[in-house]
């Protein structure tokens, strides 16, 4: 299917690893113009190689900015001061008990999962009014609709995140530029990989045995039992990016491996 990215340019935030690389090298694979953010130059230079050796073809640059300040959203807009396609992947997530949720760590993760899209869609989107055609996306998670109790403070943002989305999608009524939120369940990015591999080698068993552990006890509503891979999230996020997708906006949709059990 040819998507028509083509003509396109994408920014990517947080897509130095996991999920934001793999949408942003299946975009770049699908034609796209794509820049790629992380917060140091190392991790940017190090996934523009990864994506130009799976996409030799690939049209990518790379801006290194901390997008959980003001000052890195203004660092990049100022290198990119207009984009048809904004995916706000960025995100940081750690278990800590609620009441040792300071204000300090609600900030942090406030910052970053949520300000950092609000800041740049404030700017790209009026851009993308002006000529009538864009696409605006929130990489949510399912832990907006089920909130994690030992995760709160990462819910509460992720269900942020689905809220601007929508929100942002009515003030875009009669336009061609869209705005929606992907839900998505477990996934296999880089900092999960890490948890499973360190709790595997501290029990002495398999990988395996931890991630058919986790589905059984703290995810059991997920249909598909395994995490999912970050490309399989990448190939809803590049459809939803595309002119294709024209008939779907305001909406959050599921990537979730069937974790959420409501029908709506």
């Amino acid at each position: 299917m040819n998507l028509q990215l083509t003509d396109k340019t994408a920014l990517v935030t947080g897509s130095t690893a996991g999920i934001g690389l793999a949408i942003a090298t299946v975009l770049a694979a699908e034609g796209a113009q794509v820049t790629v953010n992380g917060r140091t130059q190392e991790r940017v230079n190090t996934a523009l190689q990864d994506i130009r050796a799976k996409v030799p073809q690939a049209r990518v640059n790379g801006i290194a900015a901390d997008l959980g300040t003001a000052e890195g959203a203004r660092a990049v807009i100022d290198q990119l001061p207009e984009v048809n396609i904004l995916v706000n992947n960025l995100g940081i997530y750690d278990a800590t008990p609620f009441e040792k949720t300071d204000d300090a760590l609600w900030t942090r993760i406030f910052e970053v999962n949520v300000l950092s899209g609000v800041r740049l869609s404030r700017h790209y989107l009026p851009r993308m009014k002006q000529r009538n055609w864009g696409r605006v996306i929130f990489i949510s998670s399912e832990s907006g609709s089920q909130t994690p109790p030992e995760m709160i403070h990462y819910g509460v943002t992720k269900t942020a995140q689905v809220a601007l989305a929508r929100g942002l999608a009515e003030t875009l009524a009669g336009t061609a530029v869209t705005s929606n939120s992907i839900i998505v369940g477990p996934t296999a990015s880089e900092g999960v990989g890490r948890f499973v591999k360190d709790m595997a080698a501290s029990r002495g068993v398999d990988s395996s045995v931890v991630e058919k552990e986790f589905f059984k006890t703290l995810r059991p509503t997920s249909l598909l039992r395994r995490f999912e891979t970050p490309e399989e999230v990448a190939a809803l996020v590049t459809f939803v990016c595309s002119p294709l997708s024209s008939g779907t906006n305001g909406a959050a949709l599921r990537v979730d491996g069937g974790v959420v059990r409501s029908i709506f």
